[in-house]
């Protein structure tokens, strides 16, 4: 396929059954959930043994969306290779469910078996989530094991009272957090922050963390499942038994010294800008266009309203409301041709390759979030 017929992949997402799950996603997006099942997660843009998101449109259609990036990585990525700051996965527990990956590791990386260097996600919270956390590239290194995470959480739905725990409510000694960890009193350490709807919180590798119940939120993250569980909250799973805790690797992981305050919290503009990836929070009124440039790849995700993408014929536009961080202008260049118009709705996300250029329309009032690396 040429440079010229890339055309926005639409994700199709994977359902992850989980303890704390529930069916609010079917009446957020209208997600065909399995029915009765508690669905936590909705893996929409994956690229990980745990699941992979395929292609739902188009001529890549129900293919695997990373097998597509790895063919055409200059035309998806915009470069030849992913991001020299990615890391790759490295084998070590896969903790949420699913199995270990067995994948080269970090100082054995292997440009074919590199994933699509994001992970998004929306979650439905019905219940509490274990108290938890991600390792950062360092203690990969050090432990020999584990893919590191760092994340953002944007806040779709909130019910009275919601909160989340980000972060511990003073510095700790690694000695002070194994104790309450023996004696169950780790959630006494952890910072109570109340949530509302259109908050972005950034929780990077190494915050001790969980998701309180009544929340639906979409998740951005880099490619990893790597997840220590250090409490439960005392519960047991549908066969009445505890769920496996990971408490020596979560001692190796956390940074005992992050506070709330150390964590932004953002609403509008750029909500995140980190060596990983940036978010950025886009509103157009019903009618609104925006100008698509080439030369970078974008993740939307469309939070509510509805729309089309063309890369063909598109309209005179303001040409300062790019989409996002803008990419390198295009020369002269004709948008894509036979790139076929792309309907998206709430709980839609498309990857834009950085070879195709067009123009969003909008038939709804739309609020969305661009990810560019």
């Amino acid at each position: 396929m040429g440079i010229m017929e890339m055309y926005p992949l639409k994700s199709m997402p994977v359902f992850k059954r989980r303890i704390w799950g529930g069916q609010r996603l079917r009446e957020v997006f209208g997600k065909d959930l399995p029915v009765g099942e508690k669905i936590g997660e909705s893996w929409e843009i994956a690229d990980l043994p745990q699941g992979q998101s395929t292609v739902g449109n188009g001529p890549f259609a129900g293919q695997a969306l990373g097998d597509v990036v790895r063919r055409h990585t200059e035309e998806i990525m915009g470069r030849t290779d992913h991001d020299p700051g990615s890391v790759s996965r490295a084998s070590g527990p896969r903790i949420e469910g699913g199995t270990p990956s067995t994948r080269r590791g970090q100082d054995g990386r292997d440009t074919q078996d590199e994933q699509f260097p994001l992970l998004v996600k929306f979650l439905d919270a019905q219940d509490v989530l274990s108290v938890q956390v991600h390792p950062d590239p360092a203690t990969c290194r050090r432990m020999g094991r584990g893919d590191p995470k760092t994340e953002c959480w944007y806040i779709l739905r909130a019910e009275p009272g919601a909160v989340i725990y980000k972060g511990l409510k003073e510095p700790v000694t690694r000695e002070q957090f194994a104790r309450a960890v023996r004696a169950g009193t780790t959630a006494d350490l952890l910072a109570t922050v109340p949530v509302a709807p259109g908050e972005c919180h950034f929780v990077p590798a190494g915050a001790a963390h969980a998701l309180g119940p009544g929340i639906v939120m979409a998740e951005i993250q880099t490619p990893s499942d790597t997840t220590y569980r250090v409490f439960d909250w005392n519960r047991v799973d549908d066969a009445g038994k505890p769920r496996q805790l990971h408490v020596d690797e979560a001692l190796e992981s956390i940074h005992f010294d992050v506070t709330p305050d150390k964590l932004p919290v953002t609403t509008v503009g750029r909500l995140v800008d980190c060596p990983y990836f940036k978010v950025d929070k886009g509103h157009r009124a019903a009618g609104g266009e925006v100008f698509l440039s080439r030369g970078i790849l974008r993740v939307l995700i469309f939070l509510t309203g509805g729309g089309t993408i063309c890369g063909e014929g598109v309209p005179p536009l303001r040409r300062e409301a790019i989409l996002a961080s803008p990419g390198p202008k295009s020369k002269g260049k004709m948008p894509s041709p036979r790139a076929e118009p792309v309907d998206f709705r709430a709980g839609d996300c498309l990857v834009i390759p950085a070879a195709f250029e067009g123009a969003a329309t909008f038939a709804q009032d739309t609020e969305y979030l661009t990810v560019t690396l």
